[in-house]
Parts: structure tokens; C-alpha cells; sequence
């Protein structure tokens, strides 16, 4: 049997909990796929994938079902410390060739810098592939134009959450998913 996902959704949550599994599962809860059983898997997009928004998605799969997941994950117990996540998504201009998701954990990053470091990460990739020069000493939005002139990139994109930590030491842990369907 061949699967190869033709819809894609992307979603994150947050969570706090005493218990690091628990806090897991809140921020599950809170990106909406706590009720499936995540399989994760490496960071390719299909070719002929299309992003759809989550509620089309989460309509599409039902609790128990086996879905496939690019996950990122970053958790804390320490008071007041920031934790980040983010998928970076890039597509190459031929919808024929599969693009790349890449996954980002950090700490001390706002969303907007892990979200633009995910995205960097799935365009050099993809760029590597594609044979697309591009100069790692460059800043991201330098290299984000790097790869548009050359014409074989044609969008990138992310998701990302960051949170505080706890300021009572519980477990606070973000969470992003590109879903495969």
C-alpha cells in the first residue's frame, strides 16, 4: 500500500501542567489533535500537497485515527523561561517536485523569530535540492530573496507558538503540526 498525503494542516497549542506528559497533552488538546494517534514522520511535502486550514482538516480525520505528523515540540519547568516551536514550510515552483517542513525548538525565541527560522530551514533545504545557490552568512530576508530570484521557490511559510513558562515551576510545553492527510 502507497500513501502518499494529498492535504496538509498546520496547528499549535500550548499547555501547563504539573506533569511534563500531561502538559504535553493540554497543548495537544489545544492545537485540536490530542484525540488521534500521532505517528511522526520526516519533514517532506508531498508533491501535489495542498495546505488546507485546520477546522477543513480536523473535520476530515475522526478520534482514534492513525495521522501523520510533523511535530515540533519545546517544554520548561522553569519559572518565567520562554519556549518555542514553529514548522517551516517551503514549496518548490513545480508542484510536481515535494517541498520540505521543517521542525524548530527553542528557547528564548519570540514567535516570530522561531517562525522565521523554521521557514529559513525548509527553504535552505529545499534550495540544496533544487541547486539553488545561497550564502549561509546572509541574513534570513536576504537569503528569502536568494531563493525567490532564482524562480525555483515559489513559497515559504510557518507556524509557530512561544509561551512563558510557568511562573510555579509547572511544566509549560508548545507545540506545531503540519498534519498529513
Amino acid at each position: 500500500m502507497r500513501f502518499v498525503p494529498r492535504k496538509l494542516f498546520l496547528t499549535r497549542g500550548v499547555g501547563v501542567h504539573a506533569e511534563k506528559l500531561t502538559s504535553f497533552e493540554m497543548a495537544l488538546r489545544d492545537a485540536g489533535i490530542a484525540q488521534f494517534n500521532l505517528v511522526r514522520v520526516s519533514s517532506i511535502f508531498p508533491p501535489g500537497c495542498r495546505i488546507i486550514p485546520r477546522e477543513q482538516g480536523l473535520q476530515a480525520i475522526e478520534p482514534g485515527e492513525i495521522v501523520f505528523v510533523v511535530l515540533a515540540e519545546s517544554a520548561s519547568n522553569e519559572p518565567r523561561r520562554v519556549v518555542s516551536s514553529a514548522i517551516g514550510v517551503s514549496l518548490p515552483a513545480d508542484p510536481s517536485m515535494y517541498g520540505y517542513l521543517s521542525e524548530h525548538h527553542s528557547y528564548g525565541q519570540t514567535e516570530q523569530e522561531a517562525g522565521d527560522y523554521a521557514e529559513d530551514l525548509a527553504a535552505g533545504m529545499l534550495a540544496t535540492v533544487l541547486g539553488v545557490p545561497f550564502d549561509l552568512d546572509r541574513d534570513y530576508l536576504e537569503r528569502r530573496e536568494q531563493y525567490r530570484v532564482g524562480g525555483h521557490i515559489v513559497d515559504t511559510t510557518s507556524i509557530s507558538m512561544s509561551a512563558v513558562s510557568d511562573e510555579q515551576g509547572r511544566w509549560t510545553t508548545v507545540i506545531c503540526a503540519a498534519v498529513l492527510l
